[in-house]
């Protein structure tokens, strides 16, 4: 479990126990859209206003302590900030699955941008399709 405090004192904001939880959730479950964030933090301070959790998610956007991964049709999910990875998107449920960048998208990236004249300094691959679970659901 990482020490949410210092992250977001290192981002420029202060640690309070409403964006302590929100990250709290959001680690435990990996992606979760701001009614699901919403839903798990109110369990624990049931005064808390969906408005306060809003204002929260998009201030710790953007300073740089979550990412909004866009997904189609359907209410973006947030996630920590980590290594840079891969988003693989489910257009039909909207699951959300990480995998680790490869050597070869790196060198396509740098490629790419360094042709440009591009300084590269963050980056997010989201790939929308369609995951197995549904697939099958569709199959059968």
């Amino acid at each position: 479990m990482r020490d949410y405090a210092t992250l977001l004192k290192e981002s420029g904001l202060k640690a309070t126990f409403q964006r302590m939880n929100i990250l709290e959730s959001i680690e435990n479950h990996g992606h979760m859209s701001i009614d699901s964030i919403y839903e798990e933090v109110v369990k624990t301070h049931p005064s808390l206003s969906l408005a306060t959790v809003y204002k929260n998610i998009i201030l710790m956007v953007e300073k740089g302590v979550l990412v909004e991964v866009p997904i189609t049709g359907k209410k973006p999910k947030y996630e920590l900030i980590k290594e840079d990875h891969i988003h693989l998107v489910c257009t039909e449920c909207g699951e959300v699955e990480d995998k680790p960048h490869m050597q070869e998208t790196d060198t396509l990236l740098h490629t790419l941008t360094s042709n440009e004249h591009f300084k590269l300094q963050k980056q997010q691959i989201n790939l929308y399709g369609v995951c197995s679970h549904c697939q099958e659901a569709v199959a059968s």
